[in-house]
């Protein structure tokens, strides 16, 4: 059993893509977690040694059911597809005030397509993607610090869904209305696969964590949480 992740992290994620059932996971469950979860907790613990240093209001939870590691069972009651699966290790380091994904925080995707870091809100309730907003124009110097910062312009990308028209109650001329449509608030940077599997991946987590801190800062004011 390995403490990080390697290679054969990779192999079993995607031979999980292939054997996406329950025989197959239930045979391969002792892989899982040597070579998922296992890393994935003692990631989560080796970053939380670091967030107060950055970040002191989000938290670093390695339980193993209900912590910073999201679960690996889908939810299939309303999609079509009915594997029971995820094909990728999903970690978010929550603020204190979240209870859910679509808290802010920051997040570590890692899967055979696709691995990255991101950091922000994802599909925000309404009323917190109204008080983004509405900071965003009350406050468009300090959004345009942060959008523009040297540092996460460099390392990160803003992504994310948008309106395809300006939101309610907002003017459609506003100089900052590609902001104003968006409907996620969150950036993200591209992982190589060689980076999650260096013994030292949760220092490199780390910069690129402190890296977003400009936005997170942001976000956190508009929606009135401690920084």
């Amino acid at each position: 059993m390995s403490d990080h992740f390697t290679y054969e992290t990779f192999a079993f994620l995607s031979e999980l893509a292939e054997h996406n059932n329950r025989d197959w996971f239930n045979q391969h469950k002792d892989r899982y977690e040597a070579v998922v979860r296992e890393p994935a907790l003692a990631l989560i613990r080796a970053v939380g040694e670091q967030l107060p240093d950055f970040a002191p209001a989000f938290r670093a939870d390695a339980r193993k059911l209900g912590g910073s590691l999201m679960r690996i069972y889908r939810d299939t009651r309303f999609g079509k597809d009915k594997s029971p699966y995820k094909t990728n290790i999903g970690i978010q380091f929550r603020h204190e005030a979240g209870k859910d994904v679509h808290a802010p925080g920051f997040y570590i995707h890692i899967s055979g397509g696709e691995c990255f870091v991101g950091v922000g809100i994802w599909h925000p309730p309404s009323d917190a993607l109204l008080k983004v907003r509405t900071a965003i124009v009350e406050r468009p110097a300090q959004w345009l610090a942060a959008r523009d910062d040297a540092e996460f312009s460099r390392w990160y990308r803003l992504s994310g869904e948008s309106l395809k028209t300006a939101p309610r109650g907002f003017d459609r001329n506003h100089a900052l209305i590609d902001d104003l449509k968006r409907k996620d608030f969150i950036a993200v940077s591209d992982l190589a696969p060689e980076l999650i599997e260096q013994p030292d991946f949760a220092d490199i987590a780390c910069d690129y964590f402190r890296a977003g801190v400009p936005m997170m800062r942001f976000l956190c004011a508009a929606l009135r949480l401690r920084f």
